[in-house]
């Protein structure tokens, strides 16, 4: 039986994915409508990673097969809670070039948001970019993508998610 490994254990190699992915509300900075015809709608918020469980297939090393699972807290730029993101990743290559398949769902204001696509070695913290897949109640036909940055890694994992809604 494997056991979980807490995202505190993790130190400044925590993935906050996405997200999940992480991780998006009205509230949060929105310029435009995509309801409007061709205008892009962007909103930005901050993400802090509020749990994180790594389930290893092998304990201390990253391996194909591993599953993440995460939940986010967003904040506007005011620092006002607006959502929370909720994930899960499975790691589909291991070593020190990781790439992770994350599925993602933003909790927001209005409705919600689902984002998936790869996140590629999160020992470094790196950008990285995932594709809006659909949502509920005012995203209910949402399309586009969201670029995600890390602006700090300690005392919790801070990522920018850019949600672009076209």
């Amino acid at each position: 039986m494997m056991r979980p490994i807490r995202a505190a254990c993790l130190g400044a190699a925590t993935l906050a994915t996405v997200l999940a992915c992480t991780p998006v509300a009205a509230a949060a900075t929105d310029t435009g409508s995509a309801q409007a015809g061709n205008t892009t709608r962007i909103i930005t918020v901050l993400a802090e990673v509020q749990q994180l469980t790594r389930f290893p297939v092998t304990p201390g090393s990253v391996s194909q097969g591993d599953q993440v699972v995460v939940r986010s807290d967003l904040f506007d730029a005011a620092h006002n809670k607006v959502g929370e993101t909720h994930g899960t990743c499975t790691t589909t290559r291991g070593g020190a070039d990781e790439a992770e398949q994350c599925v993602v769902t933003y909790v927001l204001p209005g409705g919600q948001l689902t984002v998936q696509g790869l996140y590629f070695n999160y020992l470094d913290q790196g950008p990285f970019d995932n594709a809006i897949t659909g949502g509920t109640g005012e995203y209910k036909k949402a399309r586009g993508w969201v670029h995600s940055d890390t602006i700090a890694t300690t005392p919790k994992v801070v990522r920018r998610f850019t949600i672009h809604l076209v």
